[in-house]
């Protein structure tokens, strides 16, 4: 007997032009597939696909039949959505772009409650530079992204901030009093250096130019922060890096403030698409009722 899987098993072969990509896409197994267009076929008396060596085309009636499950299948999208309207629901697919830091500590817990409260949401990250991540909402190839620093006005949601620390090794000699009274970019700024810019423009360099400094001695650049913080353990030089970067372990590590303190803060911000969308604006929402 056919069921909804069919049809839509139907229409994906149609359009990979191959079982096994279909299958996947489906969530079964080749065989499975396989099988149920066999059983497909058999319900209806006659052949809708070809076999190839390499491809699988689509007879006369076969074509017929797939622009009809086509249909079918929109027009039961249709219906779910006014049932989800009657029920208040939301569905959609969001993609969401942000870097590496971002990604590991503060969206995790953020998607967990938008999936709580919007279950017929998908979101779908995308992660890269901060420059990548201005560049995807420019194009408006995702509908959020996760903004260092936005100008006041530009985020939707703030999500966070957090501090630059200074790390140090623990045998620096500035590293005792320096855990105790915080140390300033300019102490920093003569020492030998480790660069960590974690894929982002704003790292120890720009904060050192920002407040009219220069690095004299930088030793080598690394995008990753815990490799930095592991060439300080070396004592190959000392680093800048956002707090919610430090590594679980601090061995062969002293890790101090910096004063005055120096924070980066991080914002949601909608693209053209993301503005108009449904979802996007749930999830906005749902974020600006969490905090």
């Amino acid at each position: 007997m056919m069921n909804l899987l069919h049809w839509r098993l139907l229409v994906a072969v149609a359009d990979a032009g191959n079982i096994s990509r279909a299958a996947e896409e489906i969530g079964m197994t080749q065989s499975g597939a396989s099988q149920a267009i066999a059983q497909l076929e058999a319900s209806l008396g006659f052949p809708v696909f070809t076999r190839e060596r390499r491809y699988i085309g689509i007879t006369a009636l076969g074509e017929q039949v797939v622009e009809h499950a086509r249909n079918m299948l929109s027009q039961l999208n249709v219906i779910r959505e006014l049932a989800d309207r009657g029920r208040n629901v939301t569905r959609g697919r969001i993609r969401l772009a942000s870097f590496p830091s971002v990604t590991s500590t503060l969206l995790p817990g953020l998607l967990r409650d938008v999936k709580r409260l919007h279950p017929g949401i998908d979101v779908v990250v995308l992660e890269g530079s901060d420059e990548e991540v201005e560049a995807w909402l420019a194009a408006d190839t995702v509908e959020l992204g996760v903004v260092m620093n936005p100008v006041p006005g530009r985020a939707e949601v703030v999500l966070g901030q957090d501090a630059w620390v200074a790390v140090l090794p623990a045998s620096h000699r500035l590293a005792q009093h320096a855990k105790a009274d915080g140390i300033t970019l300019k102490a920093l700024a003569d020492q030998p250096f480790v660069l960590a810019t974690g894929g982002c423009v704003v790292n120890g360099k720009s904060l050192m130019e920002k407040a009219g400094l220069q690095l004299s001695d930088i030793r080598v650049t690394v995008r990753d922060w815990i490799s930095a913080c592991k060439l300080v353990g070396e004592e190959m030089g000392v680093a800048l890096v956002p707090e919610s970067a430090l590594p679980e372990t601090l061995r062969n590590l002293c890790v101090v403030p910096v004063t005055p303190a120096i924070h980066r803060e991080f914002g949601l911000v909608c693209s053209p698409s993301g503005t108009s969308s449904d979802a996007t604006q749930a999830l906005l929402n749902a974020l600006r009722k969490r905090r």
